[in-house]
């Protein structure tokens, strides 16, 4: 009887409903984090956007010679000048910052219709933004470019980004901090697959007249629409209650790991919120701010010895030595990718044991210590240590993204935690204005100052990014457990729950996948994702090679 009022249940829901994607028994956990690679790895593209700026910015083969004094209103809405890179560079503000903003508006509805809907609606507007955008190449307008990659698109990066992190959780409460690590490695490996991608498609569709970029766009979204369908339709969620067999919720081991639930309305209320929210901020503003500036601190600082030339500065290179070391810095660019999204797995699985806020002390102690030092190796001239000091502060950067969501369900429980991380993302809103802006004027002033390129303009900056680091160690050692008053009480939590219950008719036990190990469906899910993952550390790698060549 209860099978045939559950047939009939679902029979009347509709394919994108949170009841529909109740797991039955059978199923294996494992299959999620694949869907959550599949939606991560086509949003992180937003990183790699900035291989098309050089062919926007060269698509119409001759302008009129008053484009030089072109606004950038007017930029919006030319049809016979070309655009500017700065142009074009708003479109990675705008995706982080919708990214942040789109992330804490509908994560709440989020956590209501489930990540399937979630997954869905993200896809619709990240490849739509692009189709979009690509209309807007077409046509020569950049205001189209704007309101489909960067307004509609970051939408789509915030919707996706989000989607997984509850679901995951809920699926790995033995290890919080390794699933999500699993599925936010992707947003970090996305521009690895989507950039060199991207190159060989413009390279294909270029003509004389036309730089490749719109087709190249039209292909790409056609391609992600298709790999992030794929992941929102595979996404399933745990039916209220479940547990991994065997497993003990760690409530007794440590105190900063609740069993209760904060609900959102009250979340933001709280210190901790506030605390956690200043931690990813400044460990963010840190980390980006270095990211935005590595190819031209990498050639300013060791200029001439990049190419066997110890000893001659970045101004008394020509214009081919110039050429020469911007490869090299490209490579250097693209080791801290990899470094990015290794970090990003290492680090937050690492906090699985260490503990999510222990991971954050090692974060800011062993940044502190590596910007301190980094003018040193600058220099004593050690481009080896200064290239690995950067690369395990970029790994800590992209850890730092990996482990709040688990820090996040550590101190307010997991039934909320997708909508409370959406909101915190508001924090990477605000880095990726303040980090990228703090770097770029210190060393503008220092220029003005007569700083000429070199070890010494950028000493200053090292320090200051130490200090906010410095900040962000305090702010972390200010988390403490939330008090009882702002959990919900048993009641709340199963009426909550109620919905996700009656659809999985009451199944309970472990779905038999408490042993974790891979069948070949869920080995058939893991290729699919890593294979392209993989590609694209190829490629990076080979780029990478040149720096030490």
């Amino acid at each position: 009887m209860a099978v045939a009022t559950t047939s009939s249940a679902l029979a009347r829901q509709g394919l994108l409903d949170r009841e529909r994607i109740v797991a039955r028994a059978g199923f294996n956990r494992w299959l999620v984090p694949p869907s959550a690679l599949a939606i991560h790895l086509c949003i992180g593209m937003a990183y790699g956007f900035s291989v098309f700026w050089l062919p926007l910015s060269k698509a119409l083969p001759v302008t009129d010679p008053s484009c030089a004094q072109l606004s950038l209103i007017g930029a919006l809405t030319t049809t016979s000048c070309n655009w500017r890179v700065a142009d074009l560079g708003w479109i990675y503000t705008l995706f982080f910052v919708l990214l942040g903003c789109s992330a804490a508006l509908w994560g709440g509805w989020l956590e209501k219709v489930g990540p399937r809907k979630a997954g869905f609606v993200s896809a619709c507007c990240w490849c739509g933004g692009i189709m979009i955008a690509a209309l807007g190449v077409a046509t020569h307008q950049l205001w189209l470019m704007w309101l489909g990659a960067g307004v509609i698109g970051g939408v789509g990066l915030g919707l996706g980004y989000i989607s997984p992190v509850s679901t995951l959780i809920k699926w790995f409460p033995d290890r919080r901090g390794m699933a999500t690590g699993m599925a936010i490695m992707g947003f970090g490996g996305g521009a690895m697959i989507g950039a060199p991608l991207a190159n060989l498609l413009m390279n294909h569709f270029k003509t004389d007249t036309s730089p490749g970029v719109w087709q190249t766009f039209v292909v790409m979204a056609v391609i992600y629409f298709i790999f992030m369908m794929g992941g929102a339709f595979g996404y399933r969620i745990p039916p209220a209650g479940w547990r991994p067999e065997g497993w003990v919720p760690p409530a007794a081991k440590s105190a900063m790991i609740t069993n209760r639930h904060v609900h959102l309305r009250d979340a933001h209320r709280t210190p901790q919120f506030w605390l956690i929210w200043a931690v990813l901020c400044l460990n963010v503003s840190a980390g980006i701010g270095v990211l935005g500036m590595a190819s031209p601190m990498l050639q300013e600082i060791f200029a001439g010895s990049l190419i066997g030339q110890p000893g001659v500065a970045f101004a008394q290179l020509d214009a081919g030595q110039k050429v020469q070391i911007a490869a090299i810095a490209a490579g250097f660019t693209g080791l801290l990718s990899l470094f990015n999204i290794g970090g990003r797995f290492f680090w937050a699985s690492l906090s699985d044991r260490l503990g999510r806020k222990n991971t954050y002390f090692c974060f800011f102690i062993i940044g502190i210590i590596l910007y301190a030092l980094a003018p040193t190796f600058a220099t004593m001239g050690s481009k080896a240590l200064f290239v690995l000091s950067f690369g395990i502060i970029l790994s800590m950067y992209g850890g730092g993204f990996a482990t709040v969501p688990a820090y996040l369900a550590d101190i307010f429980g997991t039934q909320f935690v997708g909508a409370i991380h959406g909101r915190l993302l508001t924090a990477w809103s605000v880095a990726g204005i303040f980090g990228p802006n703090v770097v770029n004027y210190i060393r503008e002033a220092q220029i003005s100052a007569g700083v000429s390129p070199g070890p010494a303009l950028y000493s200053g900056t090292m320090y200051i990014l130490a200090g906010m680091l410095a900040l962000g160690l305090i702010a972390n050692a200010c988390v403490r457990p939330l008090s009882s008053k702002w959990f919900m009480s048993d009641a709340e939590v199963a009426e909550l729950q109620a919905k996700t219950a009656a659809a999985s008719a009451g199944p309970t036990g472990s779905f038999g996948i408490g042993t974790g190990q891979f069948d070949a469906k869920a080995l058939l899910a893991w290729a699919v994702v890593v294979i392209p993952l993989l590609w694209g550390v190829w490629m990076t790698l080979k780029s990478s090679l040149v720096l030490f060549s």
